[in-house]
């Protein structure tokens, strides 16, 4: 979600005229508040985590949960559009070294050794809201895919809203055929045609052991996202490279934390939803309506945990089952 605050900026890369006889511009842009030098690694002891955020107003409670585990050291935005507003937001709820926003818009960018040692050097990642699609085109497969990912093996927080979200699991809805002016993937498109051509998965971006198999969904009720996250994980499913897929929908204004021993709780004002599904889809064709089932779920509000390991939550399961391409649920409401 766009914030509104003014931009304070301590150090900017990549903007501005050229002088003569000067060097070319970088390819990418850094905002930085706070300590304008990192603090050293061996001083600081972070404590992993993931927080996935639904999307909509951004969650204080996750923002702080992610800065407890920093360990006062520097706390790295991730963006491929928009500008340092999230900045003077975290640095007015965290008790942090410094807050820094890191902009790469391009391919470019993202091959610059300066952006992988950046990432190297901070203590909690977020990955901000915008279009998967340009996080997919831009970063996998260049050094920033790498350091994000080795920032999660050194035990580094991890978080991401939105777009964000959409990148953590195992397996991507990547959105890389939306158009810009055009209708975003719905429910309806996905359930008539679960090979319609917006719905694109791509495989292992970040290396999350917590969240193999796993596709996740932002927005989710506010968007109605059930039907299509169902069909993405037919999609899954029928390409036969897992045995069982899991889905994860977070609604907006709500955030799943999620331990490195895989337990989760669920902060905020809506509710996660945790969807896994085996075996063939009953009929899952191109130009088809899509029929699987069943999918066992469960609906976690505020407060409630769930097991990702263990697959079970502090609710009792039910089922969702999809015939001609219309979603049923076990109990009753589709959400």
């Amino acid at each position: 979600m766009k914030r509104f605050f003014g931009i304070s900026l301590l150090l900017l890369v990549g903007l501005g005229p050229v002088a003569c006889g000067a060097q070319k511009p970088k390819p990418y842009q850094y905002f930085r508040v706070g300590n304008a030098a990192d603090v050293s690694i061996m001083s600081i002891k972070t404590q992993a985590g993931f927080a996935l955020m639904g999307g909509g107003t951004d969650l204080d409670v996750a923002f702080k949960w992610m800065c407890d585990r920093a360990g006062g050291g520097d706390f790295l935005i991730l963006r491929a559009s928009g500008t340092d507003d999230y900045n003077p937001y975290v640095q007015g709820l965290c008790k942090v070294n410094s807050v820094a926003t890191l902009i790469l818009a391009t391919r470019e960018a993202a091959m610059e050794p300066e952006v992988a040692a950046i990432i190297a050097k901070a203590e909690a990642v977020f990955i901000s809201g915008g279009d998967q699609a340009e996080y997919i085109n831009y970063w996998k497969g260049t050094p920033v895919q790498d350091a994000i990912n080795a920032a999660v093996r050194r035990g580094v927080p991890i978080g991401g809203t939105s777009a964000g979200l959409a990148v953590q699991g195992e397996y991507i809805y990547s959105a890389q055929n939306d158009a810009e002016d055009g209708p975003n993937l719905s429910s309806k498109m996905a359930l008539a045609d679960p090979f319609h051509r917006q719905v694109v998965i791509v495989h292992g971006f970040l290396e999350n052991p917590l969240l193999a198999n796993t596709i996740t969904d932002s927005h989710f009720v506010a968007r109605d996202r059930m039907g299509r996250l169902l069909a993405m994980m037919a999609r899954i499913l029928d390409l036969g490279a897992a045995k069982e897929v899991r889905g994860v929908g977070i609604d907006q204004e709500t955030a799943v934390l999620l331990e490195p021993d895989g337990q989760a709780t669920v902060v905020g004002k809506g509710a996660a939803y945790f969807l896994r599904a085996s075996g063939k889809p009953a009929v899952v064709k191109r130009g088809t309506p899509l029929s699987i089932g069943p999918v066992t779920a469960a609906k976690l509000k505020a407060g409630g945990t769930f097991d990702v390991v263990a697959w079970k939550g502090s609710e009792e399961p039910y089922v969702y089952t999809v015939t001609d391409g219309v979603v049923r649920s076990s109990q009753g409401a589709i959400y």
